[in-house]
């Protein structure tokens, strides 16, 4: 008889949810799959990086149903099997730029509200598509490019578990906040993910494109040094090992609607984390 319950409930009969809880009018699953978001961000990611900036609505839109459902993100078998090829194969330009699309895709992915779905040899960067009968092309570790995209999925699960901005509000919209999402023109987005606690706080910033960002404003919430957690152009994983080396100080300048702002290198294709060091949470 709680108001709030009877009114989700009432809301839910139009449409039932499929994970909300049957007492409140949902279908009682845990979790959905969000195939809009795979949809959407497989069509951007195979298209050309000249192209994406007017595709860019397909990386932002999925923010606005992101927190409708307890959402899945699904990268499953049904998009690895029946002549669609692998997800190597689906990303674009010459093999290092491939690789880093993929370390791309899968950053992304994991810095997105929802949690995480990834078939078997998708960490691997296997080309041949899933077969049921024959064992994963665990060989190709052998080689760097490979070894690097196994290297990068460890390390973004190990990050994820790690920090609570990144996994405690997957399903709550004051977990996720935009930064700039208008940078159509260089397919650069920013945002950040927030824990249970404001304290807890990354920020993320994506570039979709082969071509560098030097000295790229990006508006911060707090001042004082921010760690790069994250780089996915490292040469550990396969990357050009362009960066912050490490850090970057966040002044008291303006920008995106923040009292501070980050002046950052930003890698091509690449992800890049980052979080407020303990000295500037404890002063903050």
């Amino acid at each position: 008889d709680h108001p709030d319950v009877q009114t989700m409930a009432e809301e839910s009969t139009a449409w039932p949810m499929v994970s909300r809880p049957t007492y409140m009018g949902g279908l009682g699953f845990g979790m959905k799959w969000n195939m809009g978001w795979m949809n959407d961000t497989l069509k951007y990611f195979q298209q050309q990086p000249l192209f994406r900036k007017y595709q860019h609505d397909k990386l932002t839109f999925t923010i606005w149903y992101a927190f409708t459902e307890n959402f899945v993100l699904p990268l499953s078998h049904d998009e690895v099997v029946h002549g669609k090829g692998s997800l190597i194969g689906k990303m674009p330009g010459d093999e290092w730029q491939q690789f880093a699309n993929l370390r791309l895709l899968y950053g992304l992915m994991w810095a997105h509200p929802g949690k995480k779905l990834l078939f078997m040899g998708g960490e691997l960067g296997q080309r041949r598509e899933w077969q049921h009968d024959e064992s994963l092309e665990w060989h190709v570790l052998q080689y760097p490019s490979h070894h690097g995209v196994q290297s990068w999925v460890k390390d973004l699960n190990r990050v994820y578990r790690q920090e609570k901005a990144l996994h405690e509000r997957d399903f709550s919209g004051d977990g996720f906040a935009w930064i700039d999402a208008q940078n159509w023109e260089e397919s650069v987005i920013s945002f950040l993910r927030y824990g249970k606690h404001r304290d807890d706080t990354v920020l993320v910033v994506c570039n979709f494109t082969p071509v560098p960002r030097h000295d790229y404003v990006v508006g911060a919430p707090r001042g004082g040094q921010w760690q790069e957690v994250l780089n996915s152009d490292a040469t550990l994983y396969g990357g050009s090992g362009m960066g912050n080396l490490g850090q970057a100080e966040a002044l008291p300048q303006a920008a995106h609607g923040h009292g501070h702002s980050l002046s950052l290198t930003v890698p091509p294709l690449s992800v890049m984390v980052f979080k407020p060091v303990a000295e500037n949470r404890a002063s903050s």
